[in-house]
């Protein structure tokens, strides 16, 4: 097994995480711990740019042990932590923005999944966790873009051992669907995702300093608006943002993410939000699976005069009734205007940045058309959606 520090770029789907599982679990039943105090146990902490990526591996490695060395753990694993007959535990934390929420461990091993969506303040909290013990990283991640200390990691003398897998090496994916892929996808985007290569042209739709500016610390009241954008027939997440508007300012006031569920079980939860917040109006993605439910929420009397379909339509929003082609790119454009004019702020919450963090963006070279992507992209695309609504409230909007 590779010694010191790891950085692995992996395509999607390509089994990165497992093999890190694999490889996390046997440093931690082979760990020769030394006897010490009760409280003072060999760490081994897995974080990531996402939490849910975290508990994720971390679930993976506890059954992976749970499997072939039940005898070493002690008492009932969490969620969250194992421990171990070798004075060896296993902890999954989420990374934060600035990692302040790790420190004081004391750390035998740092593993760090989903390692480019991390910030580098994150690193630099932990590493020093490390000094004492001689301890090491593992990072592991599909790229994004060609900055941070994941792509340090692979520049020479970094120090790091470093592994390059794609998607098209993993037998697991099927020929064709990575064919479908490369038709769908540009260039860039597919190299970045599929081949796990670095892409200097992608960048970053709302950079760190810009979401800093939009932090408050306490809210306000208003009329409120609703954002919801539908899990695709990837297993994504449903996302309901909530925009509170007051004057010319916006304040994301509520947001909620649900595992996908069947169209009813959607329609109920924004019936149970309407109810609460009273909104003026409701935009939904009705793109994809989308279409049925805004089909079955224009049935409901509560909700059929203030639910806008907003998905690529033609539709009018012109006083005049001229009818204007929305795009995803109007939608994200009138996001990060309102941000850099401090016409939306919102309590900081690391879902939400962690959400916006990995929105990027790239010029196609043939057509200069910009395309818009991002992983963890569903409580952006339904805060577009609310606040697209407020840039047209005095408007009138339908679909054409």
């Amino acid at each position: 097994m590779t010694e010191g520090d790891t950085a692995v770029r992996a395509g999607r789907q390509s089994g990165k995480s497992f093999a890190q599982a694999i490889r996390t679990m046997l440093l931690a039943i082979n760990h020769k711990g030394k006897k010490k105090a009760a409280d003072d146990q060999d760490t081994i902490l897995i974080t990531g740019g996402v939490e849910r990526q975290a508990y994720e591996l971390y679930m993976k490695v506890r059954r992976m042990v749970e499997t072939l060395a039940p005898h070493m753990i002690v008492g009932r694993p969490t969620m969250r932590k194992m421990e171990l007959k070798n004075n060896c535990r296993v902890l999954a934390l989420p990374a934060g923005r600035d990692g302040a929420g790790l420190r004081n461990f004391c750390l035998i091993r740092l593993v760090v999944d989903e390692a480019h969506y991390v910030y580098d303040e994150v690193y630099n909290a932990c590493e020093p966790m490390l000094a004492t013990t001689g301890g090491n990283m593992d990072l592991l991640s599909t790229p994004k873009g060609n900055k941070g200390r994941f792509y340090d990691a692979f520049q020479e003398d970094s120090g790091f051992t470093t592994f390059h897998t794609t998607s098209e090496m993993c037998p697991r994916i099927p020929k064709d669907f990575l064919e479908r892929k490369k038709k769908s996808l540009t260039k860039m985007r597919y190299a970045q995702e599929y081949l796990a290569e670095f892409q200097d042209k992608m960048q970053q739709m709302f950079p760190k300093e810009l979401v800093d500016s939009c932090i408050v610390k306490a809210g306000f009241e208003g009329t409120n608006f609703l954002g919801v954008d539908f899990a695709g027939y990837g297993g994504d997440q449903n996302a309901f943002v909530t925009l509170a508007n007051l004057d010319d300012r916006s304040f994301i006031k509520e947001f909620e993410v649900s595992e996908r569920v069947k169209a009813w079980e959607t329609v109920q939860k924004i019936i149970e939000l309407n109810i609460k917040f009273k909104y003026k109006k409701i935009g939904v993605d009705d793109g994809g699976l989308g279409t049925p439910i805004l089909d079955y929420i224009l049935t409901h009397n509560s909700l059929k005069r203030k639910t806008i379909g907003l998905n690529n339509a033609s539709r009018a929003i012109n006083n005049d009734g001229k009818a204007k082609r929305l795009l995803k790119e109007d939608m994200y454009g009138n996001l990060k205007l309102m941000m850099e004019q401090g016409l939306i702020v919102f309590e900081e919450n690391e879902d939400l940045r962690n959400s916006l963090d990995s929105i990027q963006f790239e010029i196609d070279e043939g057509t200069e058309n910009l395309k818009i992507f991002g992983n963890y992209s569903h409580i952006t695309e339904g805060l577009i959606r609310a606040a697209w609504l407020i840039k047209t409230k005095g408007l009138k909007l339908w679909v054409a």
